[in-house]
């Protein structure tokens, strides 16, 4: 097979007109493209608003031969001999299964090694504490209009997990040498995905799709052997002589297992709680918090394509980062196009906000995250100050050694959000935030939220260094995107849910510290969005597949 890189049309270009390019690439006749496929699609729009698409294809053609001669004579680089990595699923352990193996929480890593393990014969139980997808948007869409949470069913917890509220971004920065990444996306398409996110550079979803297709994903687990159990929240461990055998469900019924995957998501924090009471080793981890900014979606689109809209390429995005001179680095961070920001939140008197898209893209606004990294020492502090507050001066005295701090930082940001409201997303502009007075009237740019919102004075809520930060790092960021600090930019806080604020240790056989524990996803500390976090599930169900069979 060959493959063709730096492949460049216009955008908005045929199909015939891509087959006409790839045969004169190769200088063959048409009738000798046996077939040929699109392994990536990336977009060149440093001229713009002279925009291309970039291809890699591979090609299928009895000239091989002959166009492989000719080009290492010319020394052509972008075209090459090539093999397709496939993915290769481990065969089956040798000790016995004696029940089935647990995976608490169907988000997209429980999910995807829940799959793997049902088609490899092992009947998996996926035990959810929230409800189907279905049912959950139902519960959702009610939480942002009338306030009242279902601390189980919500924008984190779920079939599908937190990132089915999501902009559905399917890319991915983990290396992957032995072709998860392909087969994640090709279940993806099996459960009801469009083919091309098989070769888009920036493929996503949007939440109205994620919700039929992880249903779909569901019942092809189920076809396979597999079951699920919606509102089984796990509430205990039994764990004898360094070996789990039995979970808990809603504090009163045990179910025995060898096998136990804890794909519980970043929010879980009862669930980080109780595994600390059982020892279950954890690490707290630096992760980063913020805001949400949004900017009119015309004016990203004009600042990255050149043009008010491109039909084709539909809502522009964007990424940026900036090192300060303070030592802090602050990023963009799911960034949504044609987005709403929402509420959420999952625990009662604490208030989150994060980013959606549908799949068209199609709202006024962009937004995204600006988020400040934060570590260990930089939280401690304030998740002292919370667990005083809230009366707890034992664990505050020795919370420098508490793998949760970082939790309790959350919290800390969380609860002042909310109280400053009662529960509506506190909201500013950004020229109110630098001139550090709340806002009272917004001006071009009106939000885009889901979930009721307030006018308020977000410094409030953020200690200093993390307020300076943001308000040095938007400014930073108005001289790559113009506008990007424009004063009537909005930003909604807290952005506290960028990823998990612990790691659960694994060994090479992927298990904790416990035998038959096995911690997965984005909660493990092992991914940090849809793609990595299923990834990490088919790496947790290849260790499973290899130790175990039925």
């Amino acid at each position: 097979m060959i493959r063709i890189s730096q492949l460049k049309l216009p955008v908005g270009h045929t199909t015939e007109a891509l087959e006409k390019k790839i045969c004169q690439q190769l200088k063959i006749k048409k009738e000798e493209l046996s077939s040929w496929q699109i392994v990536r699609r990336s977009l060149d729009a440093r001229k713009k608003p002279d925009l291309k698409f970039v291809y890699v294809i591979d090609v299928d053609t009895p000239k091989e031969r002959k166009i492989l001669h000719r080009v290492q004579k010319v020394n052509d680089k972008d075209i090459m001999l090539t093999k397709r990595t496939e993915y290769q699923f481990p065969t089956g352990g040798s000790e016995k299964l004696q029940q089935p193996p647990v995976v608490i929480g169907s988000g997209p890593a429980g999910l995807f090694c829940a799959w793997m393990l049902a088609k490899a014969g092992l009947r998996p139980v996926v035990y959810e504490r929230g409800e189907k997808a279905a049912e959950r948007k139902k519960t959702v869409d009610q939480y942002w209009k009338d306030g009242i949470l279902d601390p189980n069913s919500n924008v984190q917890f779920g079939e599908g997990g937190a990132g089915t509220f999501s902009d559905g971004k399917l890319n991915t920065l983990v290396k992957d040498p032995v072709g998860r990444h392909r087969k994640v996306l090709e279940i993806f398409v099996q459960g009801g995905a469009p083919e091309h996110i098989l070769y888009e550079q920036k493929p996503h979803l949007g939440t109205d799709q994620l919700i039929g297709i992880v249903t779909s994903l569901r019942e092809q687990i189920e076809q396979m052997g597999g079951s699920f159990c919606f509102t089984k929240k796990v509430t205990d461990l039994d764990i004898r002589d360094g070996k789990i055998c039995r979970i808990q469900l809603n504090d009163s019924e045990w179910v025995e297992t060898q096998v136990c995957i804890a794909a519980i998501g970043h929010s879980a924090r009862d669930t980080f709680q109780m595994l600390k009471k059982h020892g279950i080793a954890m690490e707290a981890k630096s992760f980063a918090v913020g805001v949400r900014i949004e900017h009119p979606q015309e004016m990203i689109n004009r600042s990255q394509y050149g043009r008010p809209e491109v039909k084709e390429l539909g809502a522009a995005n964007y990424k940026l980062t900036h090192q300060l001179k303070n030592g802090r680095g602050i990023y963009s961070f799911c960034m949504c196009p044609g987005g709403y920001v929402v509420d959420a939140s999952s625990e009662k008197g604490y208030l989150a906000v994060n980013g959606m898209s549908y799949q068209a893209r199609d709202s006024r606004n962009a937004n995204s995250a600006m988020i400040v990294t934060v570590s260990p020492q930089d939280y401690v502090t304030y998740g002292m100050d919370y667990l005083q507050r809230m009366g707890e001066d034992a664990l505050a005295a020795t919370l420098d050694q508490n793998p949760l701090a970082g939790m309790y930082f959350q919290r800390y940001l969380e609860q002042k959000a909310y109280q400053m409201h009662e529960g509506k997303i506190p909201v500013q502009t950004y020229g109110d935030f630098h001139d550090k007075k709340e806002t009272k009237a917004f001006g071009d740019v009106e939000p885009c939220i889901r979930g009721r919102y307030a006018m308020s004075n977000l410094r409030e809520i953020f200690p200093n260094f993390l307020a300076e930060s943001l308000d040095l790092g938007i400014a930073a960021c108005g001289r790559k995107i113009h506008g990007f600090d424009r004063p009537d930019a909005v930003l909604s806080g807290v952005e506290s849910r960028t990823s998990s604020p612990v790691r659960i240790p694994r060994n090479e056989q992927m298990e904790g510290n416990i035998e038959g524990f096995y911690p997965c996803g984005e909660g493990a500390g092992y991914a940090g969005g849809i793609t990595s976090a299923a990834m990490d599930g088919l790496r947790v169900a290849e260790a499973v597949c290899k130790k175990y069979c039925i």
